[in-house]
């Protein structure tokens, strides 16, 4: 049974973190820190595929990207509330595996899960750290955890990013993680309705999207992310060198 996460990422459809920061993810679990990914619903509403493949889906990501665990909150795809019973559902997990850094989906986005799933996450984090915040794993109650940190990984929609990651090294392993959703990417080979996402020129966007991300910050490849909370160094070595 694993222990403590050192990051824990949230996504409210199971691709969601492939999409939006699988190349961070390879990166940390390059580093040796251990990473786990919860989903909130099981994407039963996508237009593609069915739970069922969804399911093996993920957990074919899961096993490129390296994580210590892939659970299940099992939400209601597009009808879920930011309410009581799905905070504690967070609470539970955060308290659970303790990571110092969560991430979460974008705060506003094209789909309007991902900007909700945003709030429910980070006022969940937050309410994790109040010790009369009662809550109860396998019969035991939870210790009081908050993390240090909720970043937000942009999406479909361009958000001017806060810090950015070069994840040049695992692009290509991110694709890869993507890729095992083969229901719900361009897959010529499937019978099933053409949607936004299952066209070429999206994937194509994803990869430019992390072109211009790199770009920024003179490397190949990179992910973005948004903090509410500011950043802080303990010296300029840690700063990306940028062609000027």
């Amino acid at each position: 049974m694993p222990g403590k996460l050192d990051i824990l990422a949230f996504g409210v459809h199971p691709d969601d973190v492939e999409l939006g920061c699988a190349g961070t993810i390879l990166a940390s679990v390059a580093e040796g820190k251990k990473v786990g990914i919860i989903d909130l619903t099981r994407g039963e509403l996508s237009t593609r595929g069915t739970v069922e493949t969804r399911n093996v889906e993920a957990a074919d990501a899961a096993k490129v990207l390296g994580v210590e665990i892939r659970e299940n909150l099992e939400m209601a795809d597009g009808f879920f509330e930011n309410n009581e019973e799905n905070k504690r559902k967070i609470i539970i997990a955060l308290r659970k595996y303790r990571p110092e850094i969560v991430l979460a989906n974008a705060p506003e986005d094209r789909h309007p899960d991902h900007g909700r799933s945003s709030k429910l996450v980070s006022e969940a984090a937050f309410l994790s750290g109040l010790r009369k915040v009662n809550s109860v794993h396998e019969g035991v109650r939870q210790e009081a955890w908050r993390p240090k940190y909720v970043f937000y990984f942009i999406q479909d929609r361009y958000l001017t990013p806060a810090f950015l990651v070069d994840i040049s090294e695992f692009h290509d392993k991110k694709l890869e993680s993507i890729a095992c959703y083969k229901t719900q990417f361009y897959n010529p080979e499937l019978d099933e309705p053409q949607t936004y996402l299952s066209t070429p020129v999206f994937m194509e966007s994803v990869k430019a999207r992390a072109v211009n991300f790199g770009k920024r910050i003179g490397v190949k490849y990179a992910e973005g992310f948004i903090s509410e909370k500011a950043i802080g160094i303990k010296s300029f070595d840690s700063l990306i060198q940028v062609d000027t």
